[in-house]
């Protein structure tokens, strides 16, 4: 590997995951030798924290659970290397991958994610919401977007740390790091992976975190280019008001309090997309300062 290592720490938020962390840090250590590992335990109320010590690892302990974005937050701040990798404890990531993803990084990229295939999804309705995001992502940036969601990554600390004040603490928050890179012109690829099946049982729950779905919709909407979302629902608005002005013309001969409702609803929807686009300039603009 081109990298060095001593420039790199591995940072692994857990939670409640003592079953998967000694084959995953042995084989860190066996395979990695040099890297740092920074292991935050997300409020954990098993041994996670003791076998992240006992195997050599630097711990991080919130004192009760912040959700995944909240660790890998914790975990970004204590990062004193230039680079750093995120990997799930749950043993779905192989280290041996990571060689890869810092390669990108040695040809000047300012991060590289690890791409899962189909077969990799947890389930089919996973696979299905992860295209759905994919392909909303990669229209908004107007690139390819194999894989939004994905938690294995290398990247430049510093310009990671830009954007902590964006992430939120729950599970979206490779999302939203992925839409912030693109959006300040940084530079992102991917490198196909294989991620194993989960050893432990997820955190996420499917009726809980249904509604996630929308909400990433519009987040990665709102993140990158709020008008991008916006002014296609204003035209669309604007063209029903049309046909149906048309329509209540020529069969009533008169304008309808629908016809308004609709115009102006268009209109509205386009001053908030516009409001919201110059918020989002607003909220890059911060790591400039």
């Amino acid at each position: 590997m081109k990298g060095k290592a001593a420039g790199v720490t591995i940072v692994i938020p857990a939670k409640n995951e003592a079953e998967t962390l000694p084959a995953l840090l042995s084989k860190i250590q066996s395979g990695l030798p040099g890297f740092g590992i920074l292991v935050v335990d997300d409020g954990s109320t098993d041994d996670t924290a003791a076998i992240a010590r006992k195997h050599g690892a630097k711990v991080v302990s919130l004192p009760y659970s912040l959700g995944n974005g909240g660790a890998v937050k914790a975990g970004v701040r204590s990062v004193e290397t230039e680079r750093l990798v995120l990997m799930d404890a749950d043993g779905q990531h192989s280290p041996e991958d990571i060689p890869r993803l810092l390669e990108g990084m040695d040809r000047g990229l300012d991060m590289v994610i690890g791409a899962r295939d189909r077969e990799s999804q947890a389930n089919f309705g996973r696979a299905t919401a992860n295209s759905v995001y994919n392909r909303l992502a990669g229209w908004m940036v107007g690139r390819n977007i194999p894989d939004l969601t994905s938690g294995f990554r290398a990247a430049d600390t510093g310009k990671f740390r830009e954007f902590l004040y964006l992430l939120p603490n729950g599970f979206s928050y490779p999302t939203t790091i992925t839409m912030a890179f693109f959006r300040a012109g940084y530079s992102v690829d991917y490198v196909p992976i294989t991620a194993a099946k989960r050893v432990t049982s997820s955190h996420i729950s499917p009726l809980k975190d249904g509604v996630r779905f929308l909400l990433i919709i519009f987040r990665v909407g709102t993140l990158y280019s709020p008008l991008k979302i916006f002014f296609p629902l204003s035209v669309a608005f604007f063209l029903m008001g049309t046909t149906y002005y048309v329509y209540t013309y020529a069969v009533l001969n008169r304008f309808t309090n629908m016809g308004a409702v609709l115009f102006i609803t268009s209109l509205l929807i386009f001053l908030i997309g516009l409001v919201s686009e110059q918020v989002t300039n607003l909220l890059y603009s911060r790591r400039n300062d």
